[in-house]
């Protein structure tokens, strides 16, 4: 019974050890934890019996709280503490307390980093190695996490951990966001008791869709509403009561706001602060933060700034209204950096009260890619023309200048922006082979087990090193099996050994890095690499096949300023050659850069709800929150939508909509009549209006959509009936050749997040909806749609 009484202890006497079995007689290797075997009584009467002890698995002793912190979308060079503009006091005040880290680096675009950092793999070892959206049949690129890769979230759970995640989610496949899942790459089916957030990469931070757990869930409604502040006060209400219901138990929790990515959504008073510092324009911005960087020591003294890509027009050839309406984009991504430090410390604040924040290690890694050039050359008020290859144009934008950053802009900043701010590198998000795109900056907080405080750490450092190193700090070891599956060996390296020892030789000594065929490998400070596609240009500069390949010496030149190609070409083989046999065991093999093909489900090979060669939907009412991937694909086809209502004498709200106010259609009743809205990109709409009110009862109501063809984007005429008779018609002139949004969805009933068209009181159907059905009659694929929805 000796076992059997150490398994149910409340205080395991001494923490379990990372190889397996521990002091504490438990085998933490093995999850679930075997509960012992239930004992049997011969005793008739309970009073005359002893009860057993409570079977409880219990995080080890003194094993501290996690809490990670993952930026979206912030470079290198953004805070002040790596150097950058952004005034960021939170991060600040932790990395002065704790260690700064200048070499440590994600996988250049979010998915990819998110899934490495949950896991402690490398992300095609989690099948993740692009987006969701770009999913492929491939091993490395299909979005379904491998059973033998169990998450570190579920992990410390099953350890005697207490888990929430709030804010962004981009791990679970397109095809199973839905109410019908299924829910198993669900955070809440991954590991986290508690999820309160968005599922995708992008959120509007003034009308987001959320989820809390599983549930789709109406947006709070309060002055000043903004989503960074929700999920805030949704972590700080859960770990108050975390504490207050289980103070013994230690809690892990995933902050992601999805700050800094666009839509760059500041409140007015945090943009404000920053009027007029970007005046002088980006090419300025890398030279003043390179020179911050020296002193603060973030980069040795003798580096180098590179030449930006010679797409990025210098400052001085930009014209006066240019550099008016640029300024303005970087003024509100600031602020959209300082407000989320600002919510950060809240939460910071909280811990701190609550008593635990000495025990608690941070991790703040500022930034899941580099800063993202896919504003373009010029930004953009509605992000989603980078998504439908429309070009926007300074005249517009700058009719919206006051309004940028606020609810009637989901807007993007100019891609000079981007390099300015991933100083002091050449490129940016996307570009895995640079480590504009790659180098975040980290900093670790822990006052109980970290005794350097305010020191830098220069050894090189992977977004898969967090979880091993979560592991390693708490005392539980990565898993050799889960509900009887033999777990991978994990892939990352724990950081413990730096963290009091400024001089440690840096343990994770290989790493390769790919997204869309950019492509490097790193080795004891050797860097070759290839610049493949760049996210601001259409096409790739080569094939894979005629690459050009560069080599640094990344010990000598921190910017990678100095390549050594011709100088050292049998280093540059042997490293060429180290990359194919890392991305063959990884598999990360074969490369995929293809643009249009991978946004289309059918020639990428990835599911959706409907199987191959279905082209009708059924839906019924109270049905929301359908994405890419579930609902039917209206681009660059012919269709229609059937509704089987029931309306009164005031018929009003919507049958079945998609998108929103930056692109999206909609069918819907308005004051009796049936109309439909089509919303290009929030630029213009059109509204095809019935000539006859509906009289009460029941109704088939039809909209059917015959388009041009001819190329993706073109025009049709839509045609409403009732009841076989027809109703209304219109020319629709223009349409999205790509999707409308992964931010507003699919509704049926109501309509929301922003909303596509003006509906009166009340987007909300007062009548009855018995079924939807949405049909394909003709699809064309688009040969102009861009590659990353990101």
């Amino acid at each position: 019974m000796s076992c059997f009484l150490a398994f149910m202890a409340c205080e395991p006497e001494q923490t379990a050890s990372t190889s397996g079995t521990g002091p504490d007689g438990i085998d933490r290797t093995v999850l679930p934890i075997k509960e012992p075997e239930r004992v049997r009584y011969s005793e008739l009467d309970v009073r005359n019996a002893t009860p057993p002890p409570r079977f409880e698995v219990k995080a080890p002793k003194d094993a501290p709280n996690i809490v990670i912190i993952l930026m979206d979308d912030m470079g290198f060079a953004v805070p002040e503490t790596f150097g950058g503009p952004a005034y960021m006091p939170t991060l600040d005040r932790l990395a002065k307390n704790g260690l700064t880290y200048n070499r440590f680096h994600t996988t250049a675009l979010c998915t990819p980093t998110r899934a490495a950092l949950l896991t402690g793999y490398n992300s095609h070892s989690v099948n993740l190695g692009i987006i969701t959206e770009l999913a492929t049949s491939y091993p490395g690129y299909t979005s379904i996490r491998p059973q033998s890769i169990t998450p570190m979230a579920e992990v410390l759970r099953q350890n005697g951990y207490s888990t929430a995640q709030f804010g962004k989610s981009h791990e679970t496949p397109t095809w199973e966001k839905s109410s019908n899942g299924p829910q198993d790459r669900w955070p809440t089916h991954s590991g986290f008791e508690k999820f309160y957030g968005f599922l995708g990469g992008i959120t509007n931070n003034w009308a987001p869709v959320i989820y809390d757990g599983v549930t789709m869930i109406e947006t709070p409604s309060y002055p000043g509403y903004h989503f960074t502040n929700d999920m805030t006060n949704q972590a700080v209400s859960w770990v108050n009561k975390q504490q207050a219901l289980q103070p013994d138990k230690p809690f892990f929790m995933y902050y992601a706001p999805g700050a800094t990515r666009a839509p760059h959504h500041a409140p007015k008073e945090y943009s404000a602060k920053y009027k007029g510092k970007f005046d002088k324009g980006w090419d300025v911005l890398r030279e003043e933060t390179l020179e911050r960087q020296k002193k603060l020591g973030i980069v040795p003294a003798n580096t180098i700034l590179p030449p930006k890509p010679e797409q990025i027009k210098d400052w001085a050839d930009l014209s006066p209204v240019e550099q008016k309406l640029f300024a303005r984009q970087m003024e509100v991504f600031a602020g959209f950096a300082e407000h989320t430090d600002h919510e950060i410390g809240r939460l910071i604040d909280a811990i701190e009260e609550m008593g635990e924040l000495d025990n608690t290690i941070i991790f703040f890694i500022a930034g899941d890619n580099g800063s993202s050039a896919e504003g373009q050359q010029t930004g953009m008020f509605n992000e989603w023309t980078y998504f439908n290859r429309v070009k926007e144009n300074v005249e517009d934008m700058m009719k919206l200048y006051d309004e940028w950053g606020t609810e009637s802009t989901i807007p993007h900043m100019a891609s000079g922006w981007a390099v300015a701010t991933n100083s002091p590198f050449t490129w940016t998000k996307q570009m895995a082979s640079d480590f504009g795109g790659t180098r975040n900056g980290l900093v670790v907080h822990w006052p109980k087990g970290i005794k350097a405080k305010g020191e830098m750490r220069n050894q090189f450092g992977f977004v898969s090193d967090i979880a091993p190193t979560v592991y390693e700090v708490t005392g539980i070891p990565s898993p050799k099996m889960v509900n009887g599956i033999a777990q991978d060996p994990i892939e990352g390296t724990s950081l413990v050994y730096s963290f009091d020892d400024a001089s440690a030789p840096e343990q994770h000594t290989v790493q390769y890095f790919e997204i869309g065929g950019n492509r490097a490998i790193y080795e004891d400070g050797w860097y070759a690499r290839t610049i493949h596609i760049a996210p601001f240009l259409p096409e790739p500069f080569n094939t894979l096949q005629n690459d050009v390949w560069e080599l640094y010496n990344t010990k000598e030149d921190f910017s990678l300023s100095n390549d050594l190609a011709k100088t050292e070409p049998e280093k540059l083989k042997e490293m060429q050659a180290l990359f194919m046999k890392e991305a063959e065991k990884y598999h990360v093999l074969p490369i995929d850069d293809r643009t249009v093909e991978r946004m289309i489900a059918e020639v990428a090979g990835r599911p959706t709800v409907m199987a191959p060669g279905i082209t009708s939907m059924r839906l019924t009412k109270d049905m929301k929150g359908l994405g890419v991937d579930v609902f039917p694909s209206l681009q660059n086809t012919s269709y229609s939508i059937t509704a089987e209502v029931e309306v009164g004498p005031d018929g009003n709200g919507v049958l079945v909509c998609q998108g929103g106010r930056f692109g999206g259609l909609s069918f819907y009743v308005k004051n009796g009549k049936p109309f439909f809205t089509y919303n290009f990109l929030g630029l213009n709409s059109t509204t095809i209006s019935s000539t006859q009110s509906l009289a009460p009862g029941k109704h088939t109501l039809v909209y059917e959509f015959k388009y041009d063809g001819g190329g993706p984007g073109r025009g049709g005429v839509g045609t409403i009936t009732v009841d076989g008779q027809k109703f209304g018609e219109g020319r629709i002139e223009r349409t999205q050749p790509g999707i409308f949004s992964v931010v507003d969805l699919a509704d049926v009933g109501v309509d929301l997040g922003t909303v596509v068209a003006d509906y009166g009181a009340s987007s909300k159907f007062n009548g009855n909806i018995n079924s939807v059905t949405v049909q394909r009659i003709a699809a064309t694929v688009p040969s102009e749609t861009p590659a990353i929805i990101d």
